[in-house]
């Protein structure tokens, strides 16, 4: 069994419906008004004319879409009538009317160019060629190994100083974990039984490498490719140090390209990843089968370097650091991120999307001392229903400095902080969010961030987002620009709140409402008038041209 072909070196589509798009779902009978967000159902009604008749429903999996994941939901039976799939697996979380799902695998979706169907029955593949494709020059390609290569180091006896250089990985499959134990792991534990739920709680984390390593020291990949993956490329997981990963290809992922550390928090030294590099990669085109899967994610695992890459068209989070939910124990601390160019996350180049929500250009959790955020260029970011935002600190995220950063194009906001402390964001230019252009989600006792001497310019929406009530935060020195015909500086709102009222409150008393003269161009350049009053705030110019890989 297995859910991915290529053909002649490209994926195929397994037969699928619809061909294009996504179905919504029409109700959810199982989802209780007190029913908890991440409780998973069983089943759904899909509307009228969705489905066509099904001569064998369990070849069927359907891929449900819901807040920032997917679940696949094997079909155990349809009640035709009342127009209800039924499923063999639980939703990672709850399902809502409305959210996206398609479904694949059965011999009735057999019907376009390019799909083709695996006949379990008869033994037999079904393919429906595109135009011009023969069987004199046709090679197929069906993959049966999750994992192509294992580094399996030990505390005691590391694998260390291999390099791999030129080669390419390509080809392999993944299925859900058999093994209990590395079910709940999978699934992160949430209350239903492991068993039964179809999908990963954030990050597809579940899915392993098809190069995995654990215990690897000073190893390298250099110049090799990994495509026509079904899950991540690259792990380095436990016990992972001092390795490196330079001018890489990611392409046509079913998950993310790289991870980097656990979900565990080690003891340990020696089995905690850390100190990994990955530079002047291009990691590209993922989500396949996982579309909640990241470009790169940094679990517990400090003293990384990612930069001069770029990474684009997922589905979800470009670059992810930490696995700390509020103010515990965390080591995602003294990460560097630099110089990247990281587009198209949440809805991808070619238009596919937005099927999730809760997303950033980076997105980071817990405590993080010593974490940069330096010179990247983030566009083109765009959540579903919620949270299409640049550079997302989500819960606990605290000690990070943001700095020189380009944001352009987001859903929902250029900066966003759920909530978290001691972050300082500075000299960034945020521009052109939809919705609105900054959001701060939670009231807390101490003071939430500092936002000093950014540039943000805007045409829809509004500037703030979420609550500013209490005053807990520090914002001086920034330039805000409504370049919408007919927007009179005078008539902005911080939060509802007169620029008079609100630098009465303490915030922005020596901040403009002005032109900055400000000139972005598609490759990141940035040019500023030599009269910008920006200028005059203490902004510090910065062009992001040539950021991504240098090869």
């Amino acid at each position: 069994f297995f859910r991915q072909l290529w053909v002649n070196g490209e994926r195929r589509t397994r037969a699928r419906h619809p061909n294009r798009g996504y179905l919504a779902i029409a109700e959810v009978p199982d989802a209780k008004p007190d029913m908890p967000w991440h409780q998973g159902v069983t089943s759904f009604r899909f509307a009228p004319g969705d489905l066509p008749a099904l001569a064998h429903p369990q070849d069927v999996e359907v891929l449900a879409f819901t807040r920032w994941v997917e679940t696949r939901l094997p079909v155990a039976r349809v009640e035709t009538d009342a127009r209800r799939l039924h499923f063999t697996k639980r939703s990672t979380f709850k399902l809502d009317p409305g959210d996206p799902w398609f479904a694949e695998g059965a011999r009735e979706f057999l019907d376009a160019p390019g799909e083709w169907f695996l006949d379990t029955r008869q033994g037999r593949i079904l393919y429906v060629p595109l135009p011009g494709e023969s069987l004199a020059r046709f090679e197929a390609v069906a993959p049966v190994l999750s994992e192509l290569v294992q580094l399996a180091g030990e505390p005691d006896r590391a694998v260390a100083n291999v390099t791999f250089r030129g080669l390419v990985f390509a080809h392999s499959e993944w299925q859900f974990p058999g093994d209990a134990e590395r079910a709940r792991q999978a699934a992160m534990s949430w209350p239903a039984p492991v068993n039964e739920i179809g999908g990963f709680a954030q990050a597809a984390v579940g899915v392993s490498g098809a190069v995995r390593a654990e215990v690897a020291r000073h190893c390298r990949f250099e110049d090799c490719a990994f495509e026509r993956l079904g899950g991540y490329a690259l792990e380095l997981g436990r016990g992972c140090q001092s390795n490196e990963v330079l001018q890489c290809d990611f392409r046509d992922l079913g998950a993310g390209g790289i991870k980097i550390g656990e979900t565990a928090i080690r003891a340990n030294p020696a089995e905690i990843a850390r100190a990994n590099v990955v530079r002047d990669c291009r990691i590209q085109d993922g989500g396949k089968l996982f579309a909640s899967a990241i470009g790169v994610w940094i679990g517990q695992s400090p003293d990384n370097r990612i930069e001069r890459n770029e990474i684009a068209d997922f589905y979800y989070t470009g670059i992810s650091v930490g696995w700390t939910w509020g103010y515990d124990t965390a080591l995602a601390s003294n990460t560097f991120v630099a110089f990247n160019h990281v587009h198209h996350i949440g809805r991808k180049s070619d238009g596919d999307g937005p099927l999730l929500s809760d997303m950033g250009g980076i997105y980071t959790l817990g405590r993080q001392p010593g974490t940069r955020i330096l010179s990247n260029y983030w566009h083109d970011v765009a959540g579903r229903t919620y949270g299409g935002w640049g550079i997302y600190f989500d819960e606990g995220s605290s000690g990070i400095v943001a700095e020189n950063n380009l944001v352009v194009r987001t859903t929902h906001g250029g900066f966003h902080q759920h909530y978290g402390a001691t972050n300082l964001v500075r000299n960034n230019i945020f521009a052109f969010a939809r919705d609105h252009q900054l959001q701060r989600s939670r009231e807390e006792e101490h003071v939430s961030f500092s936002f000093s001497n950014n540039i943000v310019v805007f045409d829809s929406g509004v500037l703030l987002g979420g609550t500013w009530k209490n005053d807990r935060f520090v914002m001086d020195a920034n330039l805000y620009w409504d370049t919408r015909p007919g927007a009179e500086p005078e008539a902005m709102r911080f939060s509802g709140a007169t620029l008079e009222q609100w630098r009465a409150r303490g915030h922005d008393r020596h901040s403009l409402l002005t032109d900055p003269g400000l000139t972005l161009g598609e490759r990141g350049e940035v040019r500023l008038r030599p009269d910008s009053p920006a200028l005059k705030l203490g902004f510090r110019p910065f062009d992001l041209r040539g950021v991504g890989p240098k090869r």
